[in-house]
């Protein structure tokens, strides 16, 4: 990890990661990283109108929980 942060910078060098089957689309296919970013954070997150399937945000927030993130 140390040579990730030397060669490219601190900011591709991270602590933790977290693999989960899907990632929050809208219905038109764009990945919502925001809605990521927040429950990420341990922030409330509302449902966005457009997403395609409510459930994936449950299953990254029980992934991130079993992580150590804080459950918001």
């Amino acid at each position: 990890m140390e040579k990730v942060r030397q060669s490219i910078g601190p900011v591709a060098a991270f602590k933790t990661s977290g693999v989960v089957k899907r990632l929050p689309k809208t219905r038109s296919g764009k990945i919502l990283r925001g809605t990521m970013k927040t429950i990420a954070e341990g922030a409330e997150c509302g449902v966005p109108a457009t997403l395609d399937d409510p459930g994936i945000l449950d299953e990254i927030t029980e992934t991130l929980t079993g992580l150590g993130t804080p459950k918001p």
